[in-house]
């Protein structure tokens, strides 16, 4: 295992087109595209990493599956009265399907959806004390206490949120917005700025993976719909490609980091920054294909030998 992270990490550092940054989110347009992390957290207790694994990056969208995880822990199958399960075959904060769909968002893992989530677990407490269960929650997955949220992107992210403040309001027009607007956009971006590692995230993935040395923080039932739900919609308008190219359940943010679950092996973290067409990390989905078809961890079965892995 830590031979072939070190080979996709060195493919990884020679590959000349590392994708774009998002530019759209000041603190996160200048970041270097040439850096590449790689972490697997395996069933059996182990952890290996290569690259730039303990550099800490905003994890952006990935903290969606943690929201989603508090969510379903505090109202239960109730949340699915307010968001939907199917995937949006449209970008991460299009506003055209809550239009039509008259304020009941596609998934929990687009923006919408994800700011549903967010003010379920929310509910009527105080944004640092909803934050603050989610940083329990967290930590408590990755056995690790100093995980925290970088308020300079936090902030960043609240004086650039025009479509995620219009997608707020257009919820709220629809009664599927209980907190104030303002509210839920500063916790949601709060959330999002939580800041990890690829070794940190690895870890903190561990919950979604059966098997019994792994964190038992929700129920067998909730685990497995949260990685269905990373199947069909975890990358977005890309989550079929995803599927196609890696044949795991993961969850991407614009931050460059990807949470990849193998069922009953590993959860795996791998982040580069720059981002493909998508919206996803470009490397790190090309990372995570060579992974699967090396390791034979998919999901749909172990390719052929010397079967090409690009279709």
């Amino acid at each position: 295992m830590q031979d072939l992270l070190r080979e996709i990490a060195e493919a990884a550092a020679a590959e000349a087109d590392k994708g774009n940054v998002a530019t759209y989110i000041p603190e996160l347009a200048g970041i270097d595209t040439g850096q590449f992390g790689i972490a697997v957290a395996t069933a059996d207790g182990k952890l290996f990493s290569a690259g730039d694994a303990d550099v800490p990056f905003s994890i952006q969208s990935v903290s969606k599956v943690f929201a989603l995880a508090l969510a379903l822990g505090r109202v239960g199958e109730q949340i699915w009265r307010r968001v939907g399960r199917e995937p949006s075959g449209l970008s991460f904060d299009s506003v055209l399907l809550l239009e039509r769909e008259k304020g009941i968002p596609r998934n929990p893992f687009i923006n919408a959806g994800a700011l549903v989530a967010t003010d379920t677990y929310l509910a009527s407490s105080s944004p640092r004390a909803a934050l603050g269960e989610l940083l329990t929650f967290i930590r408590a997955a990755a056995d690790d206490e100093a995980i925290h949220i970088n308020e300079t992107v936090a902030l960043s992210e609240i004086a650039t949120a025009h479509r995620n403040f219009s997608l707020a309001h257009y919820l709220a027009s629809f009664d599927n917005l209980h907190a104030s607007v303002d509210k839920v956009i500063g916790t949601y971006s709060h959330q999002c700025a939580v800041e990890m590692t690829c070794r940190q995230l690895a870890m903190a993935g561990r919950f979604l993976v059966d098997a019994p040395k792994m964190p038992a923080l929700v129920s067998d039932e909730r685990r497995r719909r949260i990685n269905a739900l990373m199947m069909t919609c975890g990358h977005y308008d890309g989550s079929g490609d995803f599927a196609f190219r890696v044949g795991m359940p993961g969850k991407s943010g614009v931050g460059g980091g990807i949470l990849v679950i193998s069922p009953s092996r590993a959860s795996i973290a791998v982040w580069s920054p720059g981002l493909n067409p998508y919206g996803n990390s470009k490397l790190g989905t090309e990372a995570m294909q060579t992974f699967s078809h090396r390791t034979g961890w998919s999901v749909f079965g172990v390719p052929h030998r010397g079967q090409p892995h690009g279709g």
